[in-house]
């Protein structure tokens, strides 16, 4: 039987060599990875994602790259033919020259470190404590989120009363303990404070939801086992809750940047930018110079730099924390 086996062997037809990939090479991870049910869960979730793509792309993105093209002209509404600038990046070269968009640009950094710094440590210290669930909480979340669902017009009939010169309740206030009236909005040394204190005051509420509803995704199981390994309450903030917060506190920052930059109808209505620049802001400089000017290439390159920011700071803090995700 053993002397039969080479011969039948031998009139096997020669079987094809197989190409053997080395071990974990990206081909075979690929291969092993792209199935089809994973295909169809990536093209059910772009389909999800389609109207939101081409509202984004129709709607934002065109509008970013055509601002930015716009930007390279001295662009004139009632021109017949729009001419580039005299020369390169001229409404660029311009800006950087003009002392009230650098001052404008300052203060815009310091508005918005004070007010993402105050959003963000407010909403999660106020989110904490409800998500204890303490003795009418309930009411609680709906009173800390009730600012948020103001307009700019009331917020700044509200603060406007309270803030009055003359007749404000706080420097009544102020006055009944034997100090002196402040100008809360004209003083230069402390219009920004102002400012940013009314912002965070009414928008800190739906930030403090969206940490809510991230405290109450963390097992309850991972506290229990840190109490019973002697972890005291900070402990557990610092070890349990702020790491695993951290996707969430990356989309509090973003958003919380965007309003502070979106700040335009609150100085129209409280200080107008007043006084002497000093409580004047990026995007409330931009609204300015529409009124004002008639080169819409000017006015766009402001666009295209602040725009450039938000991109800066959304990037970095992604970069930042997946880093941290992945250490």
């Amino acid at each position: 039987m053993s002397d039969s086996a080479p011969g039948i062997a031998s009139n096997l037809p020669p079987q094809p060599k197989r190409k053997i990939m080395p071990q974990g090479s990206w081909l075979e991870s690929f291969q092993k990875g792209f199935t089809r049910t994973r295909l169809r869960d990536t093209l059910t979730a772009y389909l999800f994602l389609a109207p939101f793509l081409l509202f984004f792309i129709v709607f934002v993105l065109r509008s970013i790259v055509y601002s930015g093209y716009m930007s390279l002209y001295d662009w004139k509404i009632l021109a017949p033919v729009q001419k580039l600038t005299k020369e390169p990046l001229g409404n660029y070269v311009e800006l950087f020259k003009d002392d009230v968009w650098w001052l404008a640009l300052k203060n815009s950094a310091i508005f918005a470190g004070l007010t993402v710094v105050g959003i963000t440590l407010l909403a999660l210290g106020v989110a904490v404590i409800l998500h204890r669930k303490p003795r009418g909480s309930a009411l609680f979340r709906a009173v800390f989120y009730a600012p948020n669902v103001l307009s700019v017009g009331v917020v700044a009939i509200i603060w406007g009363w309270l803030l009055n010169t003359d007749f404000g309740t706080l420097n009544y206030v102020l006055q009944s303990i034997g100090l002196p009236k402040v100008n809360w909005t004209g003083d230069s040394n402390i219009v920004l404070v102002t400012l940013s204190f009314i912002t965070i005051w009414w928008g800190f509420g739906f930030p403090m939801l969206i940490l809510l509803a991230g405290l109450q995704n963390i097992p309850r199981d991972l506290y229990e086992a840190a109490e019973l390994d002697g972890a005291s309450l900070w402990q557990q903030f610092r070890s349990l809750t702020l790491p695993l917060l951290r996707r969430t506190t990356l989309f509090v920052l973003v958003i919380a940047l965007t309003f502070a930059f979106q700040t335009v109808e609150q100085l129209q209505a409280l200080n107008q930018g007043n006084p002497a620049d000093r409580g004047n802001l990026m995007l409330y400089f931009i609204y300015q110079n529409i009124q004002e000017r008639r080169n819409w290439g000017y006015i766009n390159a402001m666009t295209v730099i602040l725009v450039g920011i938000l991109l800066i700071f959304t990037v970095t803090n992604l970069v930042v924390f997946e880093r941290r995700d992945i250490d």
